[in-house]
């Protein structure tokens, strides 16, 4: 039994049947087409819920957002990279699918095989499904995408920096070159500087192999791009409903804007902040293109969903991004930062965009409570394909959202530990209306260096969100609100903690590693050296 349970809290959960918590739920009954929609989701990599339209940088997201629908409060399932993928494409909190933090290059295993994914439950319904971009759910054997329901896959098995390249891109500390020295390598170790290795190319790879290793990381996303258009193109020809999972590199670092035709590799040196500007319109245009040739074959029936998997890392310093408003004070004051690998808004409300012509109202803005686990569970709804009932889910189907309007979203949702304070995948805080609690604080590491100090809080600090956005002056435990608003979260905190406990389909990822792991094209070539492509 779960420390601090009451048997008072079964009846009430008997009674609900756990629905508001944990349950996936249908909408109401929408019209719809005839035949089966497409979808186009749409993962950027570190991004700020401040990103969006900053500076004008994003101007195809901010036209995408006019002629359809932004969601203000919606939250990333974790605050890192694996635990966050792995909530998006299972619909279950981290503590249920067992990926509570990142994979390694040389990690055996990934997302465990016992759980469902959502592109496999398309695919089985007949859905063309295919990939481009970040995996970081495991690489190896059965793990990889194209046995995880996806049909064709494109992309790097991880973040772009855990691996090196021969003209490293723009990082804090700088990224060294790959290895020249010409040994061979029989047996792949790591030498990692300042977060970046230097002996293992970072691969590219093509369904189950690897095509190019080292990869350009200058010449990636127009890669990206290609494949992302020339999927779209042959699924129309097909006449076949397609999923389109495309998990960009940006705003991860190393980062590889567009150069000036006449740029050398020594001119790719920064000297002020216009780099992350530069990659923040280079991924725009990503988008844009992907917009401009959905909306060429089958614009009135693909829905398009961009979002975030975590906030800005704050320690790359101007090579980070802006979280808007959601700056965390309460930390920050106390020393450390406040984005990617915390609980705070910082570190998980990401920017959201929702596009469907015909379907979605142009030009509106939703605060409904959501999170990324909500795909899952919506577009298997939209596709009128029904979930395994052999397991529990954490998302919930937001298709009154985007298609009536509706404001209603999770009654509690919940934020794990992915990486700055405390154990993997503790829920750390519970969010219910605008009110957010704190039971574990803790901070990452921000530029400079400097990091803040893990608490443990009982009673919890509870912020309103509504007042007080940047989450600087908790409210005081002796008012009423306090009382009423530390009542509820306990409750609901405990009704999760309690269904999970007792969930028979929770699986557990496994997390050893084995240096032969590695992805590696040629084990006899420096940093496995190949180019097969073309």
């Amino acid at each position: 039994m779960v420390a601090g349970f009451t048997p008072w809290l079964l009846s009430g959960m008997l009674m609900c049947g756990l629905l508001l918590h944990t349950g996936y739920r249908r909408g109401a009954s929408v019209n719809t087409p005839s035949k089966k929609p497409n979808f186009i989701i749409i993962l950027a990599d570190d991004i700020g819920w401040g990103d969006l339209d900053a500076h004008n940088n994003t101007p195809y997201l901010t036209l995408m957002a006019e002629q359809g629908l932004r969601l203000t409060d919606f939250h990333s399932p974790a605050s890192t990279c694996s635990p966050s993928r792995a909530a998006i494409l299972t619909g279950r909190y981290g503590l249920r699918n067992g990926v509570t933090h990142n994979f390694a290059v040389s990690s055996v295993a990934g997302l465990p095989l016992s759980e469902v994914t959502l592109p496999h439950l398309l695919q089985t319904a007949g859905y063309y499904t295919a990939m481009i971009g970040k995996w970081h759910l495991g690489h190896n054997g059965p793990y990889g995408p194209t046995n995880r329901g996806f049909d064709y896959y494109l992309g790097v098995p991880y973040s772009n920096d855990m691996g090196c390249t021969d003209i490293p891109g723009y990082d804090l500390p700088r990224c060294p070159p790959c290895d020249s020295s010409g040994h061979q390598v029989i047996r792949l170790k790591s030498s990692v500087h300042g977060g970046c290795s230097s002996t293992v190319g970072l691969p590219l790879m093509e369904n189950s192999s690897v095509v190019e290793q080292p990869l350009d990381l200058w010449t990636l996303t127009g890669q990206y791009q290609s494949a992302a258009t020339r999927i779209i193109r042959h699924a129309r020809q097909r006449g076949q409903p397609y999923l389109l999972y495309i998990a960009l590199a940006h705003m991860h670092v190393p980062l590889a804007p567009p150069l000036p035709p006449d740029a050398s590799a020594t001119s790719r040196r920064p000297d002020d902040g216009e780099v992350y500007a530069a990659s923040l319109r280079e991924m725009d245009s990503l988008v844009g293109a992907v917009k401009s040739a959905s909306d060429a074959t089958d614009k009135d029936n693909t829905l398009i969903w961009f979002t975030g998997d975590n906030g800005p890392w704050e320690k790359k310093c101007l090579y980070a991004g802006n979280v808007g408003p959601f700056v965390g004070k309460w930390q920050t004051s106390r020393g450390g930062g406040s984005a990617k690998q915390t609980t705070w808004e910082g570190g998980h409300r990401v920017p959201t965009v929702a596009y469907w012509p015909g379907r979605i109202p142009a030009n509106i803005t939703n605060s409904a409570l959501l999170s990324g686990m909500d795909i899952f569970p919506t577009l298997l709804s939209l596709a009128e394909v029904t979930p395994p009932s052999d397991r529990r889910y954490d998302g919930i189907d937001v298709t009154n959202v985007f298609l009536r309007g509706d404001k209603t979203g999770h009654e509690f949702l919940f934020h794990p530990n992915s990486g700055a304070a405390g154990k993997f995948g503790d829920l750390q805080t519970v969010r219910t209306e605008t009110h957010k609690a704190f039971y574990i604080t803790g901070a990452a590491e921000v530029c400079g260096g400097a990091t803040g100090m893990q608490q443990l809080h009982d009673p919890p600090l509870i912020f309103d969100l509504e007042r007080d956005e940047a989450e600087e002056t908790p409210l005081d435990v002796e008012t009423p609100e306090y009382r009423a608003i530390a009542e509820s979260v306990a409750r609901g905190r405990e009704m999760l903690l309690w269904d999970i406990a007792t969930d028979t389909s929770a699986s557990t990822a496994d997390y050893s590693t084995d240096a032969a792991a590695a992805p590696c094209c040629d084990p006899t070539q420096v940093v496995c050296r190949c180019h097969t492509l073309g």
